[in-house]
C-alpha cells in the first residue's frame, strides 16, 4: 500500500522522472507493491526496460523498496509508490505574481488560478508534515452547483455571499491562542456533464 494519499512534487528532477508516459503508468500500478517481473506481465513490457524506469523512479524518491526476495536464483525487488497520487507544485511552472491585487482583479480568472495553485502547494505541504508528525490536518471543502440566468444574478449572489462570509469572519476573527485558518470561496463555470459531489 502507498505511504500517503497525495504527495507534492516540488523538485524539478522528481518531476522529470515522473512525467514520461511509462513512468506514470508504473506509478499508477505501484499503488500496490510490485516488481519489474510482475509489472512486465501486467503491462506487456520487457522486464529489463521496466527495471531501468523503476530505478529512475526510486532514485527520484517516488517509489520505495518494500522487500527483496530470492526467486529462481535472482533477487526480486518489490517496490511501492510513495503516494497514491502526485501533484506537481504549480510554482514550478513560473513564479507567482505578488499577492496584492486591486478590486477588479478579484474577479479575474488568472487570479483564481494563482490562488488555487497556492492552495494546492500549501495544503499538500501541510498534509505531508501532518502525516510525518502523525497528526490530523483539519480542513473543510464545500462544493455546490449553482445556476445564474443573468450577470445580475451572479452579482447578487456574489454580494450576498460576501456579506455572509464577512459576518462569519467577524465572529471568528483570529485571536490570541487561536489557530488561524484561511477560507477561500470561488466560483467558475461548471464542466459540462460534471455534477459536484454535494448535489449528486
Amino acid at each position: 500500500m502507498s505511504d500517503a494519499a497525495i504527495a507534492l512534487v516540488s523538485d524539478s528532477a522528481q518531476a522529470r522522472a515522473a512525467l514520461t508516459p511509462i513512468r506514470r503508468q508504473l506509478l499508477e500500478h505501484l499503488r500496490k507493491p510490485g516488481s519489474a517481473a510482475s509489472l512486465a506481465q501486467e503491462l506487456g513490457v520487457a522486464r529489463q526496460k521496466l527495471g531501468y524506469h523503476l530505478r529512475a523512479l526510486e532514485a527520484a524518491g517516488l517509489v520505495r523498496l518494500v522487500e527483496e526476495r530470492q526467486r529462481r536464483g535472482c533477487t526480486e525487488r518489490v517496490l511501492v509508490a510513495c503516494a497514491d497520487a502526485f501533484v506537481l507544485d504549480p510554482s514550478m511552472m513560473g513564479a507567482p505574481r505578488p499577492a496584492a491585487v486591486d478590486a477588479q482583479d478579484r474577479f479575474a480568472s488568472d487570479h483564481l488560478v494563482r490562488t488555487a495553485a497556492g492552495v494546492v502547494r500549501e495544503v499538500a505541504r501541510m498534509r505531508a508534515a501532518a502525516d510525518e508528525a502523525g497528526k490530523r490536518l483539519l480542513t473543510l471543502t464545500l462544493e455546490a452547483d449553482l445556476g445564474f440566468a443573468s450577470p445580475e444574478d451572479f452579482d447578487r449572489f456574489t454580494a450576498a455571499l460576501t456579506d455572509a462570509v464577512a459576518e462569519l469572519a467577524r465572529q471568528f476573527a483570529p485571536r490570541r491562542g487561536a489557530r488561524r485558518f484561511r477560507l477561500l470561496a470561488a466560483a467558475h463555470p461548471a464542466v459540462a456533464g460534471k455534477v459536484s459531489p454535494a448535489v449528486q
